[in-house]
């Protein structure tokens, strides 16, 4: 069984909009890009990672960067690195517990810098007002 601690070394944000100003409607585009999966012994992984938040309009930038340690048989870890040495995407497994704590930090982030949150917030739809119309059935 993989199991994946996340551990973040390195926190960047940034507003760029002036305080005074109100915040537009804005687009949040995230990335994440795992750099490496590296053995750091027969039954540990370690991939360095940066997550990465913009808006547009610019308002502002959020980066965090760190390090996921991964933990699980030899057998499943030589697996995960041999298919991370073909180019193929590390499991989801990693992706999501990476893209869990940073999303995490990222919001608190967003929060001090009285900035929109990195994730969409539910809209609720206006309400349209029902016309009574006349029962399908008399008696």
């Amino acid at each position: 069984m993989i199991r994946v601690n996340v551990f973040v070394y390195q926190l960047s944000a940034e507003r760029f909009w002036d305080i005074g100003k109100p915040i537009p409607p804005v687009k949040v585009a995230t990335n994440l890009n795992v750099v490496g999966i590296e053995s750091k012994g027969e039954e540990l992984l370690e991939a360095p990672f940066v997550f990465t938040i913009n808006y547009t309009p610019a308002v502002a930038q959020i980066a965090v960067k760190g390090k996921a340690h991964v933990r699980g048989s030899k057998e499943e870890l030589e697996k995960i690195q041999k298919a991370y040495a073909d180019k193929q995407p590390p499991p989801p497994i990693i992706v999501q517990s990476i893209s869990n704590v940073a999303f995490l930090e990222s919001i608190l982030i967003s929060r001090t810098l009285n900035i929109p949150p990195p994730i969409p917030l539910p809209q609720i739809p206006p309400m349209k007002k029902k016309k009574r119309s006349e029962p399908s059935y008399r008696a």
